[in-house]
């Protein structure tokens, strides 16, 4: 290449012709779910030999499902955290955990 040449990037492929671009949002928004419909799951889980309760996956508005997060820690009177549709929550709290998330309307599986 010259001092001259100017660099030619164009390969042949337009997103013109039959190329689109996905839209991950409205994806999303479509697979939110009433509490009713949920089928949660619990796990229990151990991180730095301390024991998390694991409870999900939560097909909810991030905002909705931070509100219920919110309730649900000062029900529990323990610490947790909203990641990835689950909620982590500090300490074993299965069986308090459960009764309060029946009393907003959810369901789990058996």
């Amino acid at each position: 290449m010259g001092r001259g040449t100017k660099l030619d990037l164009s390969i042949g492929a337009s997103f013109d012709d039959e190329w689109a671009l996905l839209d991950e949002k409205k994806s999303k928004e479509e697979s939110f779910l009433e509490p009713k419909k949920h089928k949660l799951v619990f796990q229990k889980e151990k991180r730095k030999g301390k024991t998390v309760t694991l409870v999900g996956e939560f097909f909810l508005p991030t905002q909705e499902a931070r509100k219920l997060l919110k309730k649900l820690k000062s029900t529990l009177a323990c610490g947790g955290s909203f990641k990835e549709g689950w909620m982590e929550f500090q300490g074993e709290v299965h069986d308090r955990l459960k009764e309060a998330l029946q009393k907003e309307g959810f369901s789990f599986k058996k």
